[in-house]
């Protein structure tokens, strides 16, 4: 009886024992914060920047807040030659990956106050120069902030140029990060206007660029706007597309049941001497089987051929066969020929 009137008195104690648990944790968490924002202010007052590294060392320093917050108390100007001085710092710490946890607390503060662009851009751009790559929810805070200066009706190259008055300049590396970011929140539209807007701002879009843009599209399957941005990349951009990106192409084409496109972006790529590589040819064909457009599959089987690829021995047989059972029989006999001598 002891035993269970001690059990009913242990758990209505539990409650107040964990309160009192939370409210220690609390107040240490409060207190740790309040002690490292004070080193790092303190670090910054006599600009030892190199030490703040050593400070933020830990990877909950922004769990409980921020220890940048105490930069809010100063104007924009002098806020924003103090990032400047932290990021140029840290220019020469090895390794450089040294500063990773200080940059995720920097852009993050950044991102979050009243006046996030450029500033939290030229960060990113320092990040990515070092080799480290931004904390994940950089892209959804960047997204955001980008967004609402676009809301303002401000331009893209605008906004992008604003980086030279605090003494960087846009680059393809930080433009495509904005790019991705954006396509990761599912701003394909804003993700493409930034892509055409970088050139006003004084930097040309790279493989990397379309390729971003065009992955995205391929994922939703808006193929026709991801044809389009092909072309323009080879046309008016003078870029040849990797080729991971046209295969993505040719299989949202083929899960579109879009086959002449893609018979149609091929030929567009030969054209302009673009190598289109073994699995591309591979998944046109299978889609033209998959659509009964047998004569077309023998056509790119023998395009295929020519250029020394010969496809899987069921894809043979298969194309092949439909070409004797639709009545081909001359362009079949042609594909067997052509087989047999590649084989030998």
């Amino acid at each position: 009886m002891n035993i269970i009137m001690k059990a009913a008195k242990l758990r209505k104690a539990l409650p107040h024992f964990h309160y009192c648990i939370f409210r220690l944790t609390s107040i240490h968490a409060y207190s740790s914060l309040q002690s490292l924002e004070e080193a790092v202010k303190a670090a910054v007052e006599v600009k030892s920047y190199q030490q703040i590294p050593e400070l933020v060392s830990s990877k909950d320093a922004c769990r409980n807040g921020n220890p940048f917050s105490f930069l809010s108390t100063f104007p924009l100007n002098l806020r924003t030659k103090i990032i400047d001085e932290i990021l140029q710092s840290f220019i020469h710490l090895r390794p450089r990956s040294r500063p990773q946890i200080a940059y995720a607390c920097l852009v993050s503060y950044t991102l979050q106050s009243s006046k996030p662009l450029p500033l939290a851009l030229a960060i990113i751009q320092r990040i990515l120069h070092s080799g480290c790559v931004p904390v994940p929810q950089t892209r959804l805070l960047l997204s955001s902030a980008w967004l609402e200066r676009r809301c303002q009706s401000e331009s893209v190259p605008s906004i992008l140029v604003e980086m030279q008055s605090i003494g960087y300049r846009p680059d393809c590396g930080t433009c495509n990060y904005l790019i991705s970011s954006l396509c990761a929140v599912d701003q394909l539209a804003e993700a493409v206007k930034v892509l055409k807007g970088m050139v006003g701002a004084g930097c040309v879009p790279d493989l990397e660029s379309y390729g971003i843009v065009i992955n995205a599209m391929c994922r939703i399957r808006k193929t026709t706007d991801a044809a389009e941005m092909l072309t323009e990349m080879v046309v008016k951009m003078g870029l040849t597309p990797r080729q991971e990106t046209v295969v993505k192409v040719a299989a949202a084409l083929q899960a579109n049941r879009e086959i002449w496109k893609a018979v149609e972006m091929v030929e567009f790529l030969e054209r302009e001497d673009c190598t289109v590589g073994f699995e591309i040819y591979e998944l046109v064909v299978e889609g033209c089987l998959e659509c009964a457009e047998y004569y077309l599959a023998g056509k790119v089987v023998m395009g295929m051929m020519e250029r020394g690829f010969i496809p899987y021995i069921k894809v043979r047989q298969k194309v092949v066969e439909r070409l004797i059972g639709i009545g081909e029989w001359e362009l079949a006999c042609a594909v067997r020929q052509r087989f047999a001598e590649l084989r030998s």
